[in-house]
């Protein structure tokens, strides 16, 4: 009970940053929605759900700490290893989200966020940079790549 109201509070959250963009069109809204709902599964730890917002692709791409996953299976397996931690929550900045769409079936999504990871003694915030590739499949916005570096902007 207490993860399923932690999760409606995150995505209610979460959602009220969305509706504050100004001027953002059905399918950038329809983007930060997929992204709220894919960044609530990855809270929740759920891979199942996780996975399901992936392209069923070999060339789905997920670069991360330097290093290119390949496909949906493998990056399932490498974000399971970093859930292990006893805490892991993305919290993503969409204030300084924007969505640049590359044609009509495809948009990055680029935004800064913060990854809260370790455990109670040890909690780290990492700073990252992400740039998400959404895909429009069938009238659905589902993630291609995922780009990911650490957040070096000036304060």
């Amino acid at each position: 009970m207490k993860i399923t109201l932690a999760i409606l509070l995150f995505v209610t959250g979460l959602a009220c940053s969305v509706s504050a963009h100004v001027g953002e069109t059905e399918e950038e809204e329809q983007i930060f929605e997929t992204y709220l709902e894919f960044a609530a599964a990855q809270n929740a730890r759920d891979l199942d759900a996780i996975g399901s917002f992936f392209v069923d692709d070999p060339n789905f791409l997920w670069v991360s700490d330097g290093q290119s996953v390949w496909g949906r299976d493998a990056t399932l397996g490498r974000m399971s290893s970093f859930q292990r931690a006893e805490h892991w929550q993305v919290l993503p900045q969409l204030d300084k989200a924007e969505v640049i769409f590359l044609d009509h079936r495809v948009a990055l999504l680029h935004m800064p966020l913060d990854l809260e990871i370790g455990n109670a003694a040890s909690l780290n915030t990492l700073p990252f940079l992400v740039s998400i590739v959404f895909r429009n499949i069938d009238g659905q916005w589902r993630i291609a790549a995922m780009l990911t570096t650490n957040d070096k902007t000036p304060n």
